[in-house]
C-alpha cells in the first residue's frame, strides 16, 4: 500500500483546506449550518467547481477521481472545517447510479456532479436501529409503475432534495435481506410529505412520509428484490466518508487543544508542562493516529478488496473513529475547561460533530459487533 497521496491528491486537498480556510469561517459556517437551509447553495456550487463532488467519480462517468483516497482526501477536508454541505448525499446516490443505474438513469450524474442536483439517501426508518435489512416502507406494483407507502426517517438534507434514493420493500417481511428495492423518487412528487429541521450539529435532515406516491416503471434503481447488496456497496462509501470526516475534525480538535495547553497559564507556568496533562495529551494523539491507520486502510481496501474482507475493513474504520472521535472530543473539552463549553469556541462544534459522526451508519457497538460476526463468517 503507497501511503503517499499522488500530485493531484496533494493539489486537492490544498485547494479545498485553503478555500475552506478562506470562506468557510467557524463564523460564516454556524450562521449556514444552523440556518434555515442548513447549508449555501452557493458555496455548495464552488465545492463543485473545484472539484470537490467530480474527485468522488471515476472519468468514465464524467468525475476526475473515485477512488477510496479521493474520497479519503475529501471527506478529511470538509471535516477540518466542520463543511456541513451535502456532499455524502451526493456521494451515496452517484454510486448507486454507477453500480446499479441504467444508462438513462446515470444522466443524473452530470447534474450531481455539477452541483445542480441536491442528491439524498432515504433509507433509515424509525426504530431501524442502523440494519440494512429493517426495511418497512412498500413498493407495490401498479399497471404504469410502482406506488410507495410508508416514512422514512433521519433523511440527511432530505427536505431539500432534488433527488432521493429510496430503500422500499417490493416482497419479502421486515429484516429479511430479499425483497429489498431501490427507487429513484423526484423531490418533490406528489405524495411526498417532508417535515425539516436542523440537525444538533448543524447541517439538515428531515423525515419523509409516502402517502401513494406514484413513480413510473423506470424509477427502479437495479433488479426488483436485490437491493440489499447495493446499498451495503454504497454504505461502504459512508463509512468511509464519515471516518475520513472525523479524522480531519479530530485533528483541528488536537491541534487547538494543543495550542491551548502552551498558552494557558496556571500558577505561572503553562498547563501543559503539567506531567499529568501532558499524559492525556499522549493519548490523545496516539489514538488519533490509529484512527487514520484505519482510515487508511479503509480506503485501500474499498478498492481492493472483496466480500468480508472489505466490510471489516470500513467497520474497523468507522469502530475506531466512533470510539476516538468521542474520546477527543471528551478530553479537547477537558482540558480546556469550561471554555471548552462555550458556542463561541469552534471547538465545541468539533465536538458535537465528533460525537455526531459515531451515530451515523452505525455506532461503535454495531461495527465492533459486525466486525466479530464477520470474522466468523469469513
Amino acid at each position: 500500500m503507497n501511503f503517499v497521496h499522488t500530485e493531484d491528491r496533494r493539489m486537492l486537498a490544498d485547494t479545498l483546506n485553503r478555500f475552506v480556510s478562506e470562506q468557510y469561517g467557524i463564523e460564516q459556517r454556524n450562521r449556514l449550518a444552523y440556518g434555515e437551509a442548513g447549508h449555501s447553495p452557493e458555496l455548495y456550487a464552488r465545492f463543485a467547481e473545484l472539484g470537490a463532488i467530480g474527485a468522488l467519480f471515476p472519468e468514465s462517468v464524467g468525475g476526475f477521481g473515485g477512488a477510496g483516497f479521493d474520497i479519503s482526501v475529501v471527506f478529511e477536508a470538509l471535516g477540518r472545517g466542520l463543511v456541513a454541505e451535502p456532499l455524502l448525499g451526493a456521494l451515496l446516490v452517484g454510486q448507486a447510479l454507477i453500480a446499479g443505474g441504467s444508462e438513462a438513469q446515470k444522466q443524473k450524474l452530470d447534474g450531481i456532479i455539477a452541483g445542480e442536483l441536491l442528491a439524498a439517501l432515504a433509507h433509515d426508518e424509525p426504530g431501524s436501529h442502523y440494519e440494512l435489512s429493517n426495511v418497512g416502507l412498500s413498493a407495490d406494483r401498479t399497471a404504469s409503475g410502482w406506488v410507495l407507502n410508508g416514512s422514512k426517517g433521519v433523511v440527511g438534507f432530505g427536505d431539500r432534495a432534488d433527488l432521493l434514493l429510496v430503500s422500499a420493500r417490493t416482497s419479502g417481511e421486515r429484516l429479511e435481506q430479499g425483497g429489498i428495492s431501490l427507487f429513484l423518487v423526484d423531490g418533490h412528487a406528489a405524495g411526498l410529505a417532508k417535515r425539516g429541521y436542523n440537525r444538533f450539529e448543524g447541517g439538515r435532515a428531515a423525515e419523509l412520509t409516502f402517502d401513494q406516491v406514484r413513480l413510473g416503471s423506470d424509477a427502479l434503481l437495479g433488479a426488483e428484490g436485490q437491493g440489499h447488496a447495493l446499498l451495503e456497496h454504497i454504505s461502504g462509501y459512508a463509512l468511509l466518508a464519515l471516518a475520513a470526516e472525523s479524522v480531519g475534525a479530530m485533528d483541528v480538535a488536537k491541534q487547538s487543544t494543543l495550542e491551548y495547553l502552551q498558552t494557558r497559564k496556571q500558577f505561572g507556568a503553562a498547563i501543559g508542562s503539567f506531567q499529568a496533562l501532558q499524559h492525556r495529551m499522549a493519548d490523545v494523539l496516539l489514538e488519533v493516529e490509529q484512527a487514520r491507520s484505519a482510515v487508511i486502510n479503509a480506503a485501500d481496501a474499498i478498492d481492493n478488496a472483496r466480500g468480508a474482507a472489505r466490510e471489516k475493513a470500513l467497520s474497523a474504520a468507522k469502530y475506531s473513529v466512533g470510539h476516538t472521535g468521542t474520546k477527543v472530543a471528551q478530553e479537547s473539552i477537558q482540558l480546556h475547561g469550561g471554555i471548552g463549553m462555550t458556542w463561541e469556541l469552534p471547538l465545541a462544534h468539533y465536538a458535537k460533530r465528533l460525537v455526531m459522526i459515531d451515530h451515523q451508519f452505525g455506532d461503535e457497538d454495531h461495527h465492533l459487533a459486525r466486525f466479530i460476526a464477520l470474522g466468523h463468517s469469513a
